[in-house]
């Protein structure tokens, strides 16, 4: 889409409707965030920024995927790059976490991304860009990758789908009775929607979630790496 309608004013309404016509949606970039901020939302203060993001995170929970706001940074200086956000701190402290990407010219072919989170290492990455395809391409880290710990529910994945079982289908329910956890249906369903990457890239298990008359139903394939 390239049109978003305000929060407040059929926004949430929108992306849940997306979110439900393509069930294996992960991520939503909103391009920016002053387009979709209520009316009146340029009343900055930190609790109305803080209140805007709060909005937004708790969206994004309720639907399972990533939520990406762009905005801007201000020209003034800090000593926390962080504080260059354009607005308040309650826009980063009501977030999960943020990217800063800064060129010391508007020409230069060389930039730096600043990333901070709850759930994620401070890195700073040093980034080119490709003239041929106009891309920024990682030159190096600051510091050594952080390496997630394993994810319980993904272990229990696995262990279900094994090549002697390399598929299976159900429902959320069958599912969460399946792996034995405690974890309710629509959260168990979120947070594999959320991890599907993962549970791809380090498991090889492809997750799929469908919509037919009976319901809604997962479906889970294993995929060994091609030799």
């Amino acid at each position: 889409a390239i049109y978003a309608k305000q929060l407040g004013l059929g926004l949430e309404e929108q992306l849940k409707k997306f979110v439900r016509q393509h069930p294996d949606t992960k991520l939503i970039i909103i391009d920016t965030l002053q387009k979709v901020r209520e009316v009146g939302g340029d009343k900055y203060s930190y609790a109305n920024d803080y209140e805007v993001v709060g909005k937004l995170k708790r969206l994004a929970d309720d639907c399972g995927i990533c939520l990406l706001l762009v905005h801007h940074t201000r020209k003034q200086q800090a000593d926390d790059k962080f504080d260059m956000i354009s607005g308040t701190n309650g826009l980063l402290g009501a977030a999960d976490g943020a990217f800063l990407l800064q060129k010391e010219k508007r020409t230069d072919g060389s930039a730096i991304l600043d990333v901070a989170g709850r759930d994620q290492q401070d890195q700073r990455m040093y980034l080119t860009k490709e003239k041929e395809r106009l891309v920024w391409e990682l030159e190096r880290l600051e510091t050594e990758p952080w390496v997630e710990p394993p994810d319980p529910v993904l272990e229990a994945v696995a262990a279900l789908v094994t090549a002697d079982r390399p598929a299976w289908g159900g429902t959320a329910t069958e599912l969460a009775a399946a792996l034995q956890t405690d974890m309710k249906p629509n959260a168990l369903a979120m947070r594999l929607n959320v991890r599907a990457g993962r549970l791809a890239s380090e498991y090889h298990i492809r997750y799929e979630n469908s919509r037919s008359h009976a319901g809604r139903n997962i479906t889970l394939t294993l995929e060994p790496p091609q030799a």
